[in-house]
């Protein structure tokens, strides 16, 4: 009996050491359907682990993490996962459809599974109108009614990490004074420059091809103005759009302007770098349309009298010069195409 009882506490204490053994790190494994990548990331500032991914798309590996949101990226979209130390999370995804495939089992995965659902009621929640076109009383009643939604889907999710619930929760304020800013903006560009007003000019501006170009050379032509730099991922991710609604209206009467605002303060290049990285993308990418370079930048004048903050961003002008949209749809946006219709 003693040495039943020696035998059976030297397994608890083996058990006791593997269990903290497990606790010390995540296992993080999962599948990848259509994989496009032979290695993904799990990233968040401070650290970086990569892991490779195999020829069926299998992938597993295990790091040692301090209890947080961090991201999974397979080079081309990421979602963000919730790891601590002691979680065992199986991943399945389809790069096809990414975040309406994601799945997350085992332990822990009902924190992953929360943020992957989080994403797809934020897109409903935040898609389903163009807040750009309320007035200030109704974009102040609909900052406080997105809130309320959300606030209600976190807290119906009872088994989270309260670690989780509260990031959420806090994080909550900061998105809806960024929202209200964002929106708020816009509410007001439209009452400096509303429809019909006569559009602020630029003169003078390089043209790749050679020369200068200035907006009244467009007289005669409707015009969509993409103001981008090189530098800037969400302007290049529009390019593809871009083209295709330079090729489908390429007998239309419309002057599709690209003006880049590269200049020596981005990213601390010197002035003539800069304008040579314009260039080198223009070439490289074979950008159509009018490719133009603010001389000044952010501070170039037609950039100030528009008020452009943030880019890639969008304006359309009619055939007299009026002001249609201050803040046009992007090239990905179906609307755009409507608004263009709408000028034929």
């Amino acid at each position: 009996m003693k040495k039943l009882l020696v035998l059976l506490s030297a397994i608890a204490i083996v058990s006791c050491t593997e269990d903290k053994k497990m606790n010390d790190y995540v296992t993080f494994s999962g599948k990848i359907t259509n994989n496009k990548s032979d290695t993904i990331l799990i990233a968040k500032r401070g650290f970086r682990k990569a892991i490779p991914v195999n020829a069926d798309g299998t992938f597993s590996d295990t790091l040692k993490v301090e209890p947080g949101i961090y991201y999974f990226d397979d080079s081309n979209e990421n979602t963000p996962i919730f790891l601590r130390n002691g979680y065992e999370i199986d991943m399945a995804i389809d790069t096809e459809q990414f975040d309406e495939s994601i799945k997350y089992s085992g332990l822990g995965s009902e924190n992953s599974n929360f943020l992957a659902e989080k994403a797809i009621f934020e897109e409903k929640l935040f898609g389903n109108e163009d807040f750009g076109d309320l007035d200030d009383a109704g974009l102040d009643a609909k900052v406080a009614e997105i809130k309320s939604e959300a606030l209600a889907f976190i807290d119906s999710k009872k088994d989270i990490d309260t670690m989780l619930t509260r990031m959420n929760k806090e994080s909550l304020d900061g998105m809806m004074k960024s929202m209200k800013g964002y929106y708020g903006e816009m509410i007001a560009l439209k009452k400096v420059l509303p429809l019909g007003k006569e559009s602020p000019s630029f003169d003078n501006y390089e043209n790749f091809k050679g020369g200068t170009t200035s907006l009244s050379d467009l007289k005669g032509k409707n015009v969509y103005i993409d103001i981008w730099a090189t530098w800037c991922a969400p302007c290049k991710a529009e390019i593809p759009s871009l083209k295709e609604l330079e090729h489908d209206y390429a007998d239309k009467n419309i002057a599709f302007v690209s003006m880049s605002i590269d200049d020596d303060r981005s990213h601390g290049n010197s002035w003539d770098k800069a304008k040579a990285n314009w260039k080198a993308m223009i070439t490289d990418m074979n950008l159509g349309g009018m490719q133009i370079h603010a001389p000044k930048g952010w501070q170039s004048q037609f950039v100030r009298d528009y008020r452009v903050n943030g880019i890639p961003r969008f304006i359309l002008i009619d055939k007299e010069g009026k002001i249609v949209d201050a803040n046009a749809p992007r090239p990905s946006s179906d609307k755009i195409r409507v608004a263009l219709d709408g000028l034929l």
